[in-house]
């Protein structure tokens, strides 16, 4: 109705103005997008609804206007009494609608890696179970980046995520003429990663323009933080100062204290007088990522037979599963000390291969960023898991489930990441490896 009420302010203004020809031009097109909603309306709910009835009087209305302002060179009515009218009938068409007919939420969910879809998925749910709401998920593509920021190869893993989510073509879906509700983004960084990025079209500040509201989540959970006590602002400084955050109508973070600190970074980089800006968007009401894992059971997962194999014992019984995790952070830090950890790592669990079973698990992004960065490293890396995966005592997982290894597993072992201050939620063991122990 936001376009009738255009078309009446312009009619105010004609008939104030004695502008007669254009006000019997916008009463046409009153008239005739009046009769395209009444249709619309009809194929939805049927013939005989009150809202229709209440439209038709609006046509017949604009008509007898339409008659009196062509046949007359001057205010052939009073034009305060007849816009009174226009807007009533309307308003009377909304109220009907309002109360007769559900009002249906689009709200698209754009995650471009399939192993960080639980930083959305409770939040998917939520709206997919709400009869008023219509829920889509449209992977979107991302590339690995050259040494010279130019594009290399793509990634597209719409194929990839759970059988009970359903996924949609990003390619079919019309951004502009379905204008969502919603958008949810759990990638921050536009055109700020130099080693990937998400296909530009998809950048917050152009999403922006295609919906009411653009949410955007983390894909990652700070860790390492104790309940209740401040984060500090070097820890959050370079996720808040992101465009995802500075573009987004919303923001939901996992504490209130990080929302704090995050607040702060971007007060300190855009003024004091912007704070209450900050304050208002950024909420710290949990992440979905810990609501997920607080739930997760080992029975609503299934791995292949080969690893079944591997953890199970001769007698029957099964070995106890660490989740190994090596994150990009570490590697980066000191590539050299970290492979010669993983190299020492991998050679005491397998010293204890009848009674453990390491579940080793990189960084979703450890190839894309690590062959990039550091090639050689790369190769030397790359050696290792061939080595690993062909000797058959572990398990390699590559894959985009991180909650399976986490409901599998009965111990963490690894590199300080948001993957720890997941597991502490499920009150497993937790042990952060050091490089020079």
């Amino acid at each position: 109705m936001q376009g009738l009420d255009e078309l009446h302010s312009e009619i105010e203004k004609g008939l104030s103005t004695g502008s007669f020809d254009q006000v019997a031009e916008l009463l046409e097109l009153c008239q005739q997008a009046a009769i395209g909603i009444g249709t619309l309306i009809e194929k939805s709910e049927g013939e005989g609804t009150e809202a229709v009835s209440q439209l038709e009087k609006y046509c017949d209305y604009t008509y007898e206007l339409h008659q009196k302002v062509i046949a007359s060179s001057e205010v052939p009515l009073n034009a305060a009494k007849a816009m009174k009218n226009l807007r009533t009938f309307i308003q009377k068409t909304v109220n009907e609608l309002n109360n007769t007919i559900p009002t249906t939420k689009e709200i698209v969910f754009l995650p471009y890696k399939a192993a960080m879809w639980d930083s959305l998925e409770t939040v998917w749910k939520k709206f997919d179970e709400d009869p008023n709401c219509t829920a889509l998920v449209l992977p979107i593509p991302y590339f690995d980046k050259n040494p010279d920021g130019s594009f290399a190869r793509m990634y597209y893993e719409k194929d990839q995520f759970p059988e009970n989510v359903p996924t949609y073509s990003f390619e079919a879906y019309d951004f502009e003429g379905r204008h969502p509700d919603a958008i949810y983004i759990h990638n921050p960084y536009d055109d700020m990663n130099y080693v990937t990025s998400i296909e530009p079209f998809f950048y917050s500040e152009n999403l922006k323009k295609y919906t009411d509201q653009l949410v955007y989540i983390p894909y990652f959970v700070l860790w390492g933080l104790e309940p209740g006590q401040p984060c500090p602002l070097e820890r959050a400084r370079d996720y808040a100062l992101t465009k995802g955050v500075i573009n987004a109508d919303r923001v939901i973070l996992q504490s209130e204290e990080v929302k704090a600190a995050y607040v702060q970074a971007l007060t300190e980089y855009f003024g004091e007088e912007t704070r209450a800006h900050w304050e208002a968007k950024i909420e710290g009401t949990g992440s979905p990522k810990i609501e997920k894992v607080k739930s997760l059971r080992k029975e609503d997962y299934s791995i292949p037979d080969t690893w079944k194999n591997i953890i199970a014992k001769p007698d029957g019984t099964s070995k106890k599963v660490i989740f190994y995790n090596t994150s990009l952070k570490a590697f980066l830090a000191d590539t050299n000390a970290m492979l010669h950890k993983i190299q020492r790592t991998l050679q005491f669990f397998e010293e204890e291969k009848d009674e453990v079973v390491l579940w080793w698990r990189p960084h979703p992004l450890f190839k894309s960023t690590v062959s990039s960065m550091h090639p050689e490293a790369w190769e030397v890396y790359s050696a290792l898991v061939a080595d690993y995966i062909k000797k058959g005592w572990g398990i390699y997982d590559d894959s985009p489930d991180l909650d399976r290894a986490i409901a599998y597993s009965d111990a963490y072992y690894g590199d300080g990441s948001s993957v720890v201050e997941l597991y502490t939620h499920t009150g497993k063991p937790v042990m952060i490896q050091n490089t020079s122990v």
